[in-house]
């Protein structure tokens, strides 16, 4: 039987790791606006990913409707109160990527926790992203450029967003963290 009510741990968790996304997504884009802007765009979209990896790691962990949308958008709430440089468009990218990544596990229907599932939701939530950043910030730049970001920023979140949070998952499960949830107790990740 599949249930898909959401329990009050549920609930707990998801905005726990939405909130501790929320403060590495400020920190990150410390990092985005520090550092890492001395690498040029569009190769910066290679670092893009870690935005996006609460879209994919909530459905891993929660795996409920709703728990990647929920999840992405806690974190992008946490990074606009921490003091996010792009601000209340924030809240927007937060809700876009996390039905976007959240669209993967929902075309299973919520069946498939599996690594292929992690990385079309990662795609589809860098995707997201990328539409969102040609429209409010690249909307001038040439066709090939676009495209060259949605390569990379694609491929970024496919590794970060999708690999990475079935690795995390993975992880968090194998600590006994998520022995609450089916996560913690499906021994057939793969």
């Amino acid at each position: 039987m599949n249930n898909n009510r959401w329990r009050t741990v549920d609930v707990v968790v998801a905005a726990v790791l939405g909130a501790a996304f929320g403060v590495i997504f400020w920190a990150w884009g410390l990092l985005w606006d520090g550092p890492a802007s001395a690498i040029p765009l569009p190769g910066r979209a290679l670092i893009y990913g870690i935005w996006l990896v609460p879209a994919v790691l909530g459905p891993l962990v929660i795996r409920k409707p709703g728990a990647g949308i929920f999840t992405e958008f806690v974190a992008a709430t946490v990074s606009t109160f921490f003091g996010s440089p792009w601000g209340l468009v924030t809240l927007l990218y937060g809700l876009f990527q996390g039905v976007a990544g959240e669209f993967a596990f929902a075309a299973t229907g919520y069946r498939s926790w599996r690594l292929p599932t992690a990385i079309v939701g990662g795609v589809l939530a860098g995707g997201a992203a990328t539409l969102l950043d040609v429209i409010n910030y690249y909307p001038d730049t040439s066709a090939a450029w676009k495209w060259g970001y949605t390569a990379l920023l694609v491929l970024s979140s496919a590794i970060i967003a999708g690999v990475g949070g079935w690795l995390l998952t993975r992880a968090l499960a194998q600590t006994g963290v998520l022995d609450r949830f089916p996560a913690g107790r499906d021994r057939a990740l793969v």
